[in-house]
């Protein structure tokens, strides 16, 4: 998963962990130098973060978001987009699912529909409080987005008045300033500033963290000196979380190792798409976070919503993802079932050819099945 990108044991983490129980100990709810010190070298990465704000995951931090943006604009729908994940309780990859909070409140687009989405947010624009968004579908199936339409979304909610509220939960290990540093407009040459940005995952060193952050007004709705609204949550600032935080921000994943890592998803992703020619397989994603799909088509090269990578169940296809699954781990390789894979760091570029060749073993023992007929 997208939170290991340290890999395993990393020292600095380990001795931060140590340290840190055995010198400071654990804290329940108070303010610490530590917090501000992690806040302020989150900020430092994120333009668009003016404030933060800490909390126990990625659901978590978009819950949070929502909430600030509802206040803010005391409309409570929000609008979202077929395929999307935001979180264990905000989950939109096949329709509404069964579990997801206030069930009568989304507002379904679809993914880099460009005109499609402008025309939804207008129309919107008296009952949605916020549109809500990842720069890569991760649960999708790891679908960017294009520029194009991650300013369309922007400026059509910012036209509107309405809170754009960018999920960077997984996609803010891609890039040193996350996904929104490095989509630029079309034709300003402008990033991304969205009004809140959500994180969680890597960003304490894979322990258990959320965080939204944003605009400095619209974070006035947790300030406790001008708001009677709470942030409570015994956990969202722990000692432990902010004082490995800091380190892993600051000491492992700097800049310099974030654009080394992506290149190097980029080179792995590049090289097996130039397997997949002829076959069914064809992979999707942005830097070091990828997804292997086998498809009737073969390898599209214009998948931009999970309506194209759509296959039954019960298909050739649904097996071929399974099937690969298994023969990674059998060879030592770990992905998740449904076909992404996350690099970590400390890869090699000895492994990369590794898996490419591990690759090419399968499309080879099971050439019958996953060539195009």
């Amino acid at each position: 998963m997208t939170a290991g990108v340290y890999g395993h044991s990393h020292p600095v983490i380990s001795e931060t962990i140590v340290s840190t129980v055995n010198s400071i100990g654990m804290n329940l709810g108070a303010t610490t130098v530590a917090e501000a010190q992690f806040a302020n070298a989150v900020c430092g990465r994120f333009a668009s973060i003016e404030q933060i704000r800490f909390c126990n995951s990625g659901t978590e931090a978009n819950l949070y978001a929502l909430s600030v943006a509802r206040q803010a604009t005391g409309r409570s729908k929000v609008i979202v987009f077929e395929g999307a994940y935001h979180g264990g309780v905000l989950t939109f990859v096949h329709g509404v699912a069964p579990n997801t909070v206030d069930r009568n409140d989304w507002i379904i687009g679809q993914y880099n529909d460009v005109e499609g989405t402008k025309r939804l947010i207008a129309e919107s624009k008296d009952i949605a409080a916020a549109v809500l968004l990842e720069g890569m579908q991760g649960a999708g199936g790891c679908i960017p987005a294009t520029a194009e339409f991650l300013h369309a979304v922007q400026d059509a909610a910012n036209a509107n008045g309405i809170i754009f509220i960018f999920d960077e939960v997984a996609t803010s290990r891609l890039a040193p300033g996350g996904l929104q540093s490095v989509v630029l407009h079309p034709e300003r040459g402008t990033p991304l500033s969205p009004d809140l940005t959500t994180l969680g995952k890597w960003i304490a060193g894979g322990l258990t963290i959320g965080a939204f952050g944003g605009r400095r007004d619209l974070l006035s709705v947790y300030d406790p000196r001008t708001s009677n609204i709470s942030h409570s949550g015994t956990f969202n600032n722990n000692t432990l979380a902010m004082n490995v935080g800091y380190k892993s921000m600051t000491s492992v994943y700097t800049p310099e190792a974030c654009i080394a890592l992506n290149q190097m998803g980029d080179k792995l992703r590049d090289g097996l798409n130039a397997l997949a020619k002829g076959t069914k397989m064809t992979v999707t994603g942005v830097g070091s976070v990828m997804t292997i799909h086998f498809l009737p088509g073969g390898g599209k090269t214009n998948i931009t919503s999970i309506i194209d990578l759509k296959v039954e169940p019960e298909s050739e296809e649904a097996i071929l993802r399974e099937l690969v699954w298994f023969y990674m781990i059998e060879r030592g390789f770990w992905i998740a079932r449904r076909g992404m894979l996350s690099l970590i760091l400390g890869t090699s570029n000895e492994e990369i050819e590794q898996f490419i060749d591990a690759v090419r073993g399968f499309l080879n023992d099971f050439k019958e099945f996953v060539s195009l007929r």
